[in-house]
């Protein structure tokens, strides 16, 4: 009967699809020029309603996908998805991207067919007629491919309407969309075809129901997970992602025809990402275009894994966005097949990209944004107070509450917004990317350059910046040399202030967004600019992302350009700053015939910087509506060899000025106080002024010592170093006695692998005038610091080896001979500038020949610490050398495949791991892998238990109700969850199959049961158990079976891509984690064989501190006030105290407990609280710390309460029930209680940190964030090992403020201390003769 219908409708099929399809251009495409849908072509359709799935659609032909070629069936959902298998119930509606399953997308979005609301038709053909049809359009986007299609999947959404959510949008009411999706399968490719028909999309967003609000559809492919051990994302490609783009789908092409677009999406050239069409449209098929696409590029094939998405766009166990690649135009790889001939009037359009709006960036004047509002919050929330927002103020600020908010505040000693602080006076890192897409000259080939390097060293208390940009190629370094103000705004950050004005550091704390335009005059040519600065990362650097587009005016190659000093004019409006200016640069040649000729070039600069700032302080002093950047000196330089392009810049804020009054002629202002370079110098009246040490130095401020290493730039090798000086003098003395000493400031990628600055030179000219030769001697460093050659001479002053300030850190011996004028004129400039130290910067030096533990201090080159170590060899000497298991020089280190060296047994299977491997027998072989022998492994007792009783049963009768077969896991151990196929009852069970008492569940739900036994560990090279020490700031830890790992946090947000293992420990099963912020030490429960452990994270090997008369230790609190552990075991049912070592242990409760898990303190308020996930009577308790005053907190409404926090900003308890699948919270000392979140997976541990609370997911083997504020999950960071997560805790990187009666000499006890609220408890430990203990209150 099929069959007859798809020959019925053969004929106008042919007739009709031929001709519109094959002919030439024409207009948009029509619904009647579809491919033949409904029940009467054969479809099946899919069942009415919102987030519906298909069931399979099985296939005759094997269809391809990526680097797949045997999918055999597809699965169609309502929401605009073809799925290579079955998509997971949680991903049914859309979110989360890319997705978990293999998806072809032609329109993602929540889509709707309840009620009638259109329809979904679906079906395989084989028909003659329908696969000439697709073979025909394939032909037409990709006309040198011969491609025969055996078997077509057609996939028609007619009239779907949009889900609107709560809120019904009146705007889309009645709007329905009809679109078409065609998978064409031969015996060696498929290819898909998106039809999009005139007025068929007539609406491009929808209400996401996990943002709650519209976001825009999607047009795109995914690969899905892959791995065999270590699920990942695969390749991922994005087409069209915003309204503009989507609207235009049915205007414009890749394949010739208006509305319809083809893709190859399986092939070997598609094993990394998909490949679309690239044949243009004639001009007259986009005469329908929208006007505000007046650009002629084509639909871009973005890069795999690199795209900006609405539905969370993030990949798991990354960060979280990405931005669209900044080249948009199609390239294929050389191997494929060659592209058709272009055509000469295209017109299609392109993607809109986060780089840079689809019109040019506008810069915005301050009257424009008085009139429009545009500005930015810092926050709006009257109902926000320092209470519950002290997180967001820096740790060096203080935070004060207002009628309509807070306010943060930077204390004494530091300068910033209050957000963002540094101590003033220390010299400040900036580290970055650039990436550009900039025309040269006339050329109209663009040059991109893409995740380029930027690196800037501040000497704050002069006002000088110092960057560098790596690696420019060399088509472009030379005409950039002009564009000084990308690293000016650094300059402008940290500027030298005058009395009464702020520089951009003081007023935006490293937090805004620079948009810029260059106009050159006289060419055609103009340039954007934007650059985002994020703020202080967790190593104390500034962090900045730039953005260059547009045309630039060339300069010759080996050309050197000078720019002159210039003042700049800001002007400060509502969170808005502008500023606009013109500038002079000279351009030198190289010389010619013996001359060098120069030109004089003028650029007009306009910028609009955005930040927000705080609103609620009516008190603070306003700023002034305009403030003066003076530049006193700019050098810019291009290295060729290298490729790295440099700026230098002096900078200071202050008054509008016209002349140099006298007020402007105090050191502090023009860099002449002589100050150390880790002080701040203090204006005083006319010429007086005072140095002052900054936090975390001491000293007279002249000179000053102290732990942090920043005082000067070297550059070395392979990075920016420090310069350490220690300046040693009376005042009025003529000559002082200066040290110094190198420190590398080279961090694993921070730096790039080549010079910033050049040479380094430490010059010996005593008083000798200016005129006069001066000796010098050059010193050069290899990365490490060690010293390479040293040569001496003598160069007259001025000349182009005469180095500038900063003992030789501008440059360098190898400038070519065309810098000698350029060079008399800047060093002039920049004499007039440091040469009138008050204290002589260029005095005598002598080299500090300490030596420096490089391996110790951390400041090495050898690659991270997870694949290589660092051997110190004496004096300043280290070695690197890469680990077991990674091949390289030490400095650069990659895995080695063992599988490839074939060390496992023939009959074995090889799993390489990083640095190591792992061999497991193949089925039918037992053994450890390393040799395997024929016959099976012997059975484990819960296998034979499980083999005779059903061996006791008929295999061809139904199996009796009321039998209990056990389940075995992997292993043949007993599973930790048994339960029973008749009743529908779930229990836990120990390591032998008993069960464990209290732990019986009703039918439909399971019991969060741990499995005692460790992993099987397979014989493979061991794996280092040491800590691998953490960088500093914030980080939560959580545990996964036999090990622990480390995920950073900006803010609140996870760095995924950062997340790391902590500690490898394969023969454990960890539980619960607590976290001492004192000693920076990590505690954690053992249950295999039950311990309690803990480690530094400085580094070190773990311990353990207790091991006897445990059962199943699980959770673990830590009062770091009164340097004592807690513990919960739920097998003992008790709840026991030590001191931090393990010693002094004494049993607090040990009735009334069933199953204790979750424990936590308020060390400040002496408290304790747990959970019981009883299944009779689950609780929450709490006590004083001494175990008095217990009682009963939460009572009602529990399932499975399994993990617990308290947050001491907040004084907040919340916990996660993997029974009622909620998050919850109160204050203690308050009745009432707050759903946080409802729908939780099955959460097992929770930790909270700011304004979030993390929490582990069995379910999803994943860490969850879940935003208090707004209730709702906003990221999830999933593990390579796809393994159970236990215990999570966060890793403060400061301890919260407060202390209690222990926190001083133990409370005056001789053992142990006990907080309770506004007291103490001296308490004696168990099983102690007590001779030398006193117990007291």
């Amino acid at each position: 009967m099929l069959a007859a219908v798809r020959r019925s409708g053969a004929a106008w099929t042919r007739a009709l699809l031929l001709q519109l399809l094959l002919a030439g251009p024409g207009g948009c495409l029509s619904r009647q020029e579809l491919f033949p849908f409904g029940p009467g072509q054969g479809d099946l359709e899919l069942e009415a309603g919102d987030d519906r799935v298909s069931p399979a659609l099985e296939l005759s032909t094997a269809l391809r996908f990526f680097d797949k070629s045997d999918l055999n069936s597809v699965y169609i959902t309502t929401n605009g998805i073809i799925a290579m298998s079955e998509p997971p119930a949680k991903e049914s509606h859309p979110g989360l991207f890319p997705p978990t399953f293999g998806a072809v997308a032609p329109f993602l979005a929540d889509l709707d067919t309840t009620d009638g609301l259109g329809k979904v038709y679906y079906r395989e053909d084989l028909s003659t007629s329908v696969t000439q049809l697709a073979a025909e359009c394939v032909q037409r986007g990709f006309p040198e491919v011969s491609f025969k299609p055996s078997s077509v999947v057609v996939v028609t959404w007619e009239s779907v309407a949009p889900y609107q959510g709560p809120s019904k949008d009146p705007a889309q009411e009645g709007k329905r969309n009809t679109f078409q999706a065609v998978l064409a399968s031969s015996d060696s490719s498929t290819y898909a075809i998106f039809l999009y028909p005139e007025d068929g999309l007539q609406f491009y967003t929808t209400f996401s129901k996990k943002d709650e609000n519209q976001v825009p559809a999607v047009v795109a492919f995914s690969q899905g997970l892959v791995g065999l051990i270590w699920k990942s994302d695969g390749a991922y490609n994005v087409f069209a992602n915003d309204r503009e783009s989507i609207g235009n789908l049915a205007k414009s092409s890749n394949s010739g025809q208006q509305g319809v677009w083809v893709f190859e999406i399986g092939s070997p050239a598609t094993a990394s990402g998909v490949v679309p069409s690239d044949v243009n449209l004639g001009l007259d098929d986009g005469a329908e275009y929208d006007d505000d696409y007046d650009s002629a590029t084509p639909l871009s094939l973005e890069d795999t894994g690199t795209t900006s998405f609405p539905y969370e766009a993030r990949r798991r166990g990354d960060t979280g966005t990405y931005n669209m690649p900044s080249d948009l135009s199609p390239r294929r790889l050389a191997t494929e097949r060659p592209p058709g001939p272009p055509t000469e009037r295209t017109r299609s359009f392109q993607l809109p990209v986060e780089r840079f709006p689809q019109q040019q960036p506008q810069v915005i004047d301050v009257d424009e944004v008085e009139e429009t509002g545009v500005v930015f919050s810092y926050n709006t929330d009257s109902r926000q107070t320092c209470a519950n927002n002290r997180h967001q103020c820096s740790v060096h600020a203080e935070c004060r509450d207002f009628a309509t908010g807070f306010c943060c505040s930077c204390v004494s000693g530091y300068m910033g917004n209050g957000r963002q602080c540094v101590a003033e006076g220390t010299p400040q890192r900036v580290n970055g990317k650039v990436k550009g897409k900039v025309f040269v000259g006339n050329s109209q080939v663009p040059i991109v350059f893409e995740n380029t390097d930027l690196h800037s060293y501040v000497v704050m208390n002069h006002g000088r910046s110092y960057t560098a940009v790596s690696t420019i190629p060399e088509t472009i370094g030379y005409s950039l040399l002009p564009l000084a103000p990308i690293g000016g705004i650094i300059g402008w950050m940290f500027a030298v202030e005058q009395d009464g004005f702020k520089n951009g550091f003081s007023i935006t704390g490293g937090e805004f967004t620079r948009q810029a335009e260059v106009t050159f005059v006289g060419h055609p040519d103009k340039l954007f600019i934007k650059q985002q600065f994020s703020g202080i990362d967790e190593h104390g650097h500034l962090t900045i992302d730039t953005e260059l587009e547009g045309r630039v005016p060339q300069i010759t190659f080996g050309s050197s350009v000078y720019i002159e000093p210039y003042t700049e004019l800001y002007h400060y409006s509502h969170q808005v700053i502008t500023s606009s200016s013109t500038r002079e640069y000279t351009v030198t040649e190289p010389e010619r015939d013996g001359t060098a000729p120069s030109h004089v070039h003028t650029y007009q600069w306009r910028q609009t910087i955005t930040f927000q700032e705080c609103v609620h302080d009516d008190s603070r002093p306003a700023l002034p509506s305009t403030q003066q950047l003076s530049v006193d000196s700019v050098f810019v330089l291009y290295n060729q060899e290298e490729r790295i392009l440099r700026y230098a810049l002096s900078n200071s804020v202050g008054p509008v000025r016209d002349g140099s009054p006298d007020a402007l002629q105090n050191p502090c202002y023009i860099g002449t106080h002589g100050c150390d370079t880790n002080a701040a110098c203090r204006p005083g009246p006319g010429t007086q002024f005072t140095c002052e040490c900054s936090i975390g130095f001491r000293g007279d401020g002249q000179t000053c010592y102290g732990t942090a290493v920043h005082s000067g730039l070297v550059v070395v090798g392979s990075g920016v170093g420090v310069l350490q000086k220690q300046i040693l003098y009376s005042r009025g003395a003529r000559k002082r006695q200066r040290r110094e000493s190198w420190v590398s400031g080279t961090r694993c990628g921070e730096w790039p692998e080549t010079e910033p600055w050049g040479e380094a030179e430490v010059k010996s000219q005593a008083d000798r005038p200016p005129a006069v030769q001066a000796e010098k001697t050059f010193q050069r460093w290899d990365p490490g610091g060690r010293k390479q050659e040293e040569s001496q001479g003598y160069h007259p002053a001025g000349s182009r080896d005469e180095p500038e300030e900063m003992s030789g850190g501008l440059g360098s011996r190898h400038s070519p001979p065309q810098w000698t004028t350029l060079l008399g004129r800047a060093l002039g400039l920049l004499r007039g500038l440091f040469q009138t130290l008050s204290v002589n910067l260029l005095s005598e030096a002598v080299v500090d020949q300490r030596p420096i533990n490089y391996c110790e201090t951390g400041l090495h080159d050898c690659d991270i610490s997870q694949r290589a170590q660092c051997i110190y060899l004496g004096g300043s000497s280290y070695t690197c050398s890469c680990l077991p298991g990674f091949s390289g020089d030490g400095r650069a280190c990659q895995d080695v495949d063992e599988c490839q060296l074939s060390r496992c047994h023939p009959d074995a299977i090889c799993y390489n791991t990083p640095g190591s491997f792992t061999c497991q027998c193949k089925p039918g072989y037992q053994g450890d892998g390393f040799r395997c022998m024929p016959g099976e492994v012997e059975k484990t007792r819960c296998q034979h238990e499980r083999e005779h009783i059903l061996g006791a049963v008929d295999p061809q009768r139904p199996r009796p109700p009321g039998l209990f077969v056990p389940e075995c896991d992997e292993h043949g151990h007993y599973a930790p969850t048994q339960c029973h196929g008749s009743t529908g009852y779930c229990w836990c069970v120990d390591r032998d199959g008993r069960e464990v008492e209290g732990t019986r569940t009703t039918p439909g739900m399971r019991p969060p049961c741990l499995s005692t036994v460790a992993p099987l560990v397979h014989h493979r090279p061991s794996v280092p158990t040491a800590v691998i020490p953490l960088p500093p700031g914030t980080h939560l830890l959580f545990a996964q079976t036999g090990k622990i790992e480390h995920l950073p946090l900006e803010g609140s947000t996870m760095t995924k891509t950062e997340a790391k293992a902590l500690l490898h420990a394969p023969d454990k099963v960890i539980i619960g984690l607590a976290f001492d912020c004192v000693d920076k030490m990590v505690y954690w429960t053992d249950i295999s064989q039950p311990s309690i452990g803990r480690a530094s994270l400085h580094g070190g090997e773990p311990s353990t501190i207790i091991r006897q008369d445990l059962g199943s230790p699980e959770g673990i609190a830590l009062d770091h006030l009164g340097r004592n552990i807690f513990w919960t075991d739920s097998h003992l049912d008790r709840i026991e105290v030590a001191k931090l070592d393990g010693t002094q242990r004494r049993v607090l409760f040990e009735t009334d407990l069933v199953n204790p898990r979750g424990i936590v303190t308020d060390s400040v308020r002496g408290n304790l609280y747990w959970t019981d996930w009883n299944r009779d009577s689950p609780k929450i308790e709490t006590s004083y710390m001494d175990g008095t005053n217990r009682r009963i907190l939460v009572q009602d409404d529990l399932g499975l309460p399994n993990g617990l926090t308290f947050d001491a900003y907040s004084s907040q308890l919340c916990w996660v029930d993997a029974g009622t699948h909620q998050a919850e919270c109160l204050k203690p000392d308050q009745p009432s209680r707050r759903k946080v979140l409802e729908g939780l997976q099955y959460p097992f541990a929770v930790t909270s940190f700011g304004k979030n609370l993390y929490y582990t997911d069995w379910k999803t083997n994943s860490v969850v964030a879940v935003d208090l504020a707004i209730s709702r999950e906003t990221d999830s960071f999933h593990p390579h090992k796809q393994t159970r997560l236990y215990g999570i805790t966060t890793a403060l990187s400061q301890c919260p403020e407060g202390h209690n009666y222990c926190s001083v000499n133990n409370g005056g006890c001789t053992h142990l201390c006990l907080a309770t609220p506004g007291s103490r408890t001296c308490r004696c430990p168990d099983n102690t003769l007590g001779v030398d203990c006193i117990e007291r209150k």
